[in-house]
């Protein structure tokens, strides 16, 4: 009988995933509790099914080509969908007193330390993610979003709105000679993708700067945390939105490469679903006020 769906060997799919994930294939063997070899062999099966290659080898670990990052997100995408879907299968809101929705990038860099911190001061309330890059309607208390509210009548605070600043690491900066605006109008830059994201470009970022084009070379990513991690390997400059990406910023992994920056003409904000609890709703104060 034919297959209901065009996919490749799940196994192949899964190994690509967590090595994608991990940016090295010992790490990806390392969580599946294979061997790096079998990682390896897996992808390259994957890679002769697809006539494509996904990862660029280096000494250092691996890089994902273009067409490997157009997998990695469509792979991420149908996986947060799945883990949705068993999540509420499993009714974990019996179990669990605050859900809360956000992106990927407001997961890793911001949210997750809040919570761990919220946590020492009420031990007693558990809070759960739903991580996903992908709007969604399943059932949560609060949710992360970047932007002016659009519906008429939601609940909704602001948690902050930030500086956009140029962010590279000190090494970029020496090879590409950037002291000013006007060198990184040459310089290499890293573009986010999916622009119905809402995010400011680097277009945007000169132009109110009063500054024309960039001629540089450029990368374009259609994931965030992509793109930050592009920027810490000396692919390009990446725009930061500072109150988001501060720790990268006070750990010395992206540095500010000059001094100019932009007011984010949007907040991130905290909306809360008409069904929020209580304990979600001490939640949201408190998380209000830590920002």
């Amino acid at each position: 009988m034919p297959r209901p769906y065009d996919l490749s060997s799940m196994t192949a799919l899964i190994c690509f995933e967590a090595a994608a994930r991990n940016a090295s294939f010992k790490k990806a063997a390392q969580e599946m509790n294979v061997t790096p070899a079998a990682v390896s062999h897996q992808i390259k099966a994957l890679e002769t099914d697809l006539e494509c290659s996904l990862f660029l080898r280096r000494s250092r670990g691996v890089e994902l080509t273009e067409k490997g990052a157009f997998l990695f997100l469509a792979i991420q995408r149908g996986l947060e969908t799945i883990s949705e879907a068993v999540t509420q299968i499993r009714d974990r809101q019996e179990k669990v007193d605050v859900t809360i929705r956000t992106t990927t990038a407001v997961s890793a860099l911001w949210l997750t330390p809040k919570i761990s911190a919220f946590w020492k001061i009420h031990p007693a309330i558990t809070v759960s993610q739903i991580v996903s890059d992908i709007p969604g309607t399943g059932r949560c208390d609060l949710s992360v979003h970047y932007g002016d509210p659009q519906e008429n009548g939601i609940e909704y605070r602001t948690l902050f709105q930030d500086r956009i600043v140029a962010l590279g690491t000190p090494a970029f900066a020496a090879e590409h000679g950037i002291r000013g605006v006007e060198d990184l109008l040459k310089a290499p830059l890293i573009h986010m993708s999916n622009e119905e994201a809402g995010w400011t470009t680097w277009a945007d970022w000169f132009l109110a700067l009063g500054r024309p084009l960039p001629k540089g070379r450029n990368f374009y990513v259609n994931n965030y945390m992509i793109a930050l991690q592009a920027a810490q390997d000396d692919v390009g400059a990446v725009l930061g939105w500072d109150g988001l990406v501060g720790s990268l910023m006070q750990d010395g992994r992206l540095v500010r490469l000059v001094a100019d920056s932009v007011r984010s003409p949007v907040p991130f904000h905290l909306k809360i679903h008409p069904k929020a609890t209580s304990k979600a709703r001490l939640f949201a104060d408190w998380l209000v006020t830590s920002a």
